[in-house]
């Protein structure tokens, strides 16, 4: 998997607004090809999004020159962009720990 976080400096929202910010472009990402999830994020110094993809490119497709000029017309700001590969996964949810997406049994670092 591959992860993209855009941050988007200004104050922070409401609840309601980052609500309704957020439901007004979530039809956009779902069901994107190559996106796993988007998180959105709200706190004190702005506004952003964690995206979870496939790959690097899918990720790639999606940021590309056009993307830029879009977000500073929809956000009145430049974002950052920051790209991270992810190797390993703790998903309390599913109660597993993956590798490349291949659960692994961890050992009892307790143990000893």
């Amino acid at each position: 998997m591959f992860i993209a976080i855009v941050e988007i400096p200004g104050p922070k929202r409401s609840r309601e607004q980052a609500i309704a910010g957020g439901k007004a472009s979530a039809p956009t990402y779902a069901g994107m090809k190559g996106l796993i999830s988007k998180h959105y994020l709200n706190g004190d110094e702005g506004a952003g999004g964690v995206y979870i993809w496939e790959s690097r490119e899918a990720a790639e497709a999606w940021y590309t020159d056009a993307w830029w000029p879009w977000m500073e017309e929809r956000f009145g700001v430049r974002p950052t962009l920051k790209f991270y590969d992810n190797h390993l996964v703790v998903d309390n949810a599913a109660g597993e720990v993956r590798v490349d997406g291949e659960k692994i049994e961890l050992e009892d670092a307790t143990a000893g």
